[in-house]
């Protein structure tokens, strides 16, 4: 197991809390120097929050934390590809690298839709690792839909 895969287990550990609340399964963690700075998962609808997601809610735990909201050495993993939001926060972070799970075909804001880590216009790039642990998160995602269209039935 690679060190992305370490890190992405805690994601998705994280991604299950969320399920277990009735949230979209979306976990998600930063890390920095090899330790885990902060992590958390989807919470929209718990708080309500339209903001709440796990990528936004690790990215302010981890600034507050460090006390400086410039994350240039932290890598953020995330069990789903960023959403545009996400990923511009990422952006305005200014993280080193996001690694993340699968990909979302509909709003992934990281090569799928959009690709803001790579826009020329933007000041600042970053790295981005796709597909780690890919499986599990959209066998998550998967579980979670198929329950909530059960639901409806």
């Amino acid at each position: 197991m690679d060190r992305d895969e370490k890190f992405m287990l805690i994601a998705l550990e994280e991604a299950e809390k969320a399920a277990g609340i009735n949230e979209v399964p979306v976990g998600a963690c930063v890390v920095v120097d090899g330790k885990i700075i902060s992590r958390a998962h989807n919470l929209r609808e718990n708080i309500p929050d339209p903001t709440a997601h796990a990528e936004i809610l690790v990215l302010r735990e981890a600034a507050k934390i460090l006390g400086d909201w410039r994350l240039e050495s932290a890598t953020l993993y995330v069990t789903v590809e960023p959403c545009p939001m996400c990923a511009g926060a990422a952006l305005l972070a200014r993280v080193k690298r996001v690694v993340y799970g699968c990909a979302d075909e509909k709003a992934g804001a990281l090569g799928s839709v959009y690709d803001i880590s790579s826009d020329p216009r933007l000041t600042h790039k970053f790295l981005v690792r796709s597909g780690v642990l890919a499986d599990k998160s959209r066998a998550l995602l998967r579980e979670f839909f198929a329950r909530e269209r059960n639901k409806i039935k």
